[in-house]
């Protein structure tokens, strides 16, 4: 056993009869990557080295040819958490294995601008600078479905107990949600083995949809429950004959699926900084807000990365088309919820649920500090349905696109680096999607011209 890792890992990993480690890290996509090692090579401190690339991999498999990159493919360390190391639930029985989130570090000991963990570290630095530090918890909502073998067929919900599928219209259903019991069983029981920390389960107004909120916590830290949320929801579901799925709007005809991100700011003596001594708002909350309606539009290829996201922002839908803010309303993009003052928030109603934990968080703390550094006044609150205000929010990935490409704001807040990596990577993907033939075509175009 080396001296390098903590004893009570050490043990852990020995006592399991771990004999491989799962070393991953998010890419840009939020998807799981990195290396399998041999538990006792993780256990001797083993320098563990991957392509800089990787964390910027398309979701097509391909690679960005922007300068950005170097010929050369330079490798990057890939350093463990050790707060992050667990056992592995998905794993089988008979083959324990650990896994641990991973840092991407450049060979000179800077973070790689690249890694989405590394980004939101830099932002969060900036409020470690003023004493603050962010408050963040997700509402992730996500479908259960049959098993898709063929791409071009459309989603079916799962049989349920009796061999019946669900056919809709059932909002909070615990009858419904009873309906997959070993699924939610052995998901339970995963992310406490994950130490993720779950409050409300619910069926949502999808067919065979679902939210399951997650506990407030350092930004990081529930950065990193959601990435490991999402991941244990697909090994658990394939376990048993169904498929988990993050698309923000995975069928036409029904409710798209968020995350949506309670944030509040603390100080050092854990008190709201959105809040004064005698509970009234701190002008710094509206400039928060201010921050968000400012920048976010320019950032929302990080909201919304993928041609699909598009699709879930629907007018009557309580997916946003803008950035109004108002108090318990759930038709605008920015709600801020009835609470204490202890618990004064704002509801970032925007991402969604296919968007990379990482980034949408490190996008609305950077826009919402910057609107406090900045000063700037947000707009006065809505009530009433927030739809009559109209869509400005963009409306495509190729809109978004462009959208932080001319933005000079962007580079400031998340880096020149990161923002020309992923401009290239994004436009690998949507020339890719460009160039793929769809089932419309066929359907209309086919047949009549």
């Amino acid at each position: 056993m080396s001296a390098e890792l903590p004893v009570d890992i050490a043990h852990l990993l020995q006592h399991a009869g771990v004999r491989q480690v799962e070393c991953l890290f998010p890419d840009v996509t939020g998807y799981p990557r990195g290396k399998l090692m041999p538990a006792a090579a993780f256990l001797a401190g083993q320098e563990l080295r991957i392509a800089q690339a990787i964390p910027m991999q398309a979701v097509t498999g391909e690679y960005s040819y922007d300068p950005i990159f170097p010929d050369d493919d330079p490798d990057v360390r890939l350093v463990p958490d050790l707060a992050t190391v667990r056992l592995a639930p998905w794993a089988p029985a008979d083959q324990p294995r650990a896994m641990a989130i991973h840092d991407c570090i450049e060979l000179d000991g800077r973070p790689c601008a690249f890694a989405p963990r590394s980004l939101l570290k830099s932002v969060l630095a900036r409020y470690a600078e003023r004493g603050w530090a962010p408050v963040v918890a997700p509402e992730i909502e996500f479908y259960l479905s049959a098993p898709c073998v063929d791409p071009n067929e459309a989603l079916r919900p799962p049989p349920g107990r009796l061999g019946r599928a669900e056919v809709g219209q059932s909002a909070f259903s615990l009858n419904m949600l009873n309906e997959l019991a070993p699924f939610w069983g052995a998901f339970q029981q995963a992310i406490e083995t994950l130490g993720i920390r779950a409050d409300t389960w619910i069926h949502e107004v999808g067919c065979s949809q679902y939210e399951i909120n997650l506990w407030h916590g350092d930004a990081v830290e529930v950065a990193d429950q959601a990435f490991l949320f999402k991941h244990a929801a697909r090994e658990v579901a394939i376990q048993h004959g169904l498929n988990a799925v993050f698309l923000a709007k995975p069928l036409p005809d029904e409710a798209g699926s968020s995350m949506h991100l309670h944030v509040s700011v603390v100080d050092r003596a854990g008190r709201n900084v959105f809040s004064a001594a005698n509970g009234d708002e701190q002008p710094l909350f509206r400039q928060f807000i201010a921050g968000l309606q400012t920048y976010l539009p320019d950032l929302m290829l990080l909201l919304a990365p993928h041609v699909n996201s598009y699709r879930r922002f629907v007018k009557g839908s309580q997916a946003p088309i803008h950035l109004q803010w108002g108090y318990d309303n759930r038709t605008a993009g920015l709600r801020v919820p009835q609470s204490s003052p202890a618990a004064r928030r704002v509801e970032q109603r925007v991402a969604g649920a296919d968007a990379n934990p990482y980034l949408a968080i490190a996008a609305t703390l950077a826009a919402g500090l910057a609107g406090i550094e900045e000063g700037l006044a947000a707009t006065e609150p809505i009530s009433g349905d927030g739809y009559a205000h109209g869509h400005a929010l963009p409306r495509s990935p190729r809109e978004a696109w462009q959208r932080l490409a001319d933005s000079a704001h962007a580079r400031r807040l998340l880096g020149d680096d990161f923002v020309t990596g992923l401009l290239a990577v994004k436009e690998v993907e949507f020339d890719h999607y460009d160039r793929e033939v769809s089932a419309w075509e066929r359907r209309f175009l086919l047949p009549q011209v």
